[in-house]
């Protein structure tokens, strides 16, 4: 069995971003920056699957320029098997994501998938979503539990009523939830270790070609602070505010 999963170098969950003075984008020179919470999890579900299942090769790949390869070495020190790295010379919107990692499945040929819900920075999620359809392969969204039996899937996901329970085939694409597991300490000897192992080093042009996308960022500002709140002695009161100070039509 073999399972791929896809990481996204971030900024730290603890560091406030702020836009850059010009509003073109999000201001990231000189913060701390790491491996996406959300494929930690991913990853962290993978080393349990292969504790579970002797046989199992694990793969972490991250698409970007040469600093990813931080978070591919803290992938390798938390324990996976092999390192890949997709060198794209500009950002990827999730759609040329989805398209970049549909070649590189289809090169690999993994039985497993995961991903992060979402990534810190884009706040998206839909890569994993993206990628399940353009492999036309069986998903499973905001993943909490993972059980295999065979060549089947038994997942619980977490949806706004409660959970949702699916049971599938493999191949499958999973995208994991906070609450899957808790993932592991690295040990500093491990991530010396992981500085000395090989990463795989692959052109983006090489595993998809039309990854351009039609979306654009027009501006990134600061939201507004909120008003302060007040109080209204009934329901008319408040409604007659609502129609005359907030233009709000009833």
């Amino acid at each position: 069995m073999k399972i791929l999963v896809a990481t996204k170098r971030v900024q730290d969950y603890n560091v406030k971003v702020r836009p850059k003075s010009d509003g073109s984008d999000v201001d990231i020179d000189g913060i701390k920056m790491g491996i996406n919470p959300f494929d930690e999890n991913a990853l962290e579900e993978a080393l349990r699957i292969k504790e579970k299942i002797q046989s199992t090769e694990i793969s972490v790949v991250s698409i970007g320029d040469s600093k990813n390869q931080d978070v591919l070495r803290h992938g390798l020190a938390m324990g996976a098997d092999r390192a890949i790295l997709i060198n794209t010379e500009s950002p990827l919107q999730p759609l040329g994501v989805a398209k970049v990692l549909k070649g590189l499945v289809e090169k690999e040929k993994p039985d497993l998938i995961l991903l992060g819900k979402l990534a810190l920075d884009s706040d998206a999620g839909q890569t994993g979503q993206m990628l399940a359809g353009l492999l036309n392969y069986p998903q499973g969204t905001f993943v909490s539990k993972i059980e295999i039996n065979n060549n089947k899937l038994t997942i619980t996901r977490e949806i706004d009523g409660g959970t949702n329970v699916l049971e599938m085939n493999l191949p499958a694409v999973l995208t994991a939830d906070l609450r899957l597991n808790e993932p592991r300490f690295v040990k500093l000897p491990n991530l010396m270790m992981a500085r000395k192992k090989k990463i795989e080093e692959i052109k983006s042009s090489d595993l998809a070609t039309d990854t351009q996308t039609n979306q654009e960022i027009l501006e990134v500002t600061i939201p507004p602070s909120r008003k302060a709140g007040i109080k209204v002695k009934s329901v008319k009161e408040l409604l007659d505010k609502l129609k005359d100070q907030e233009g709000i039509k009833l």
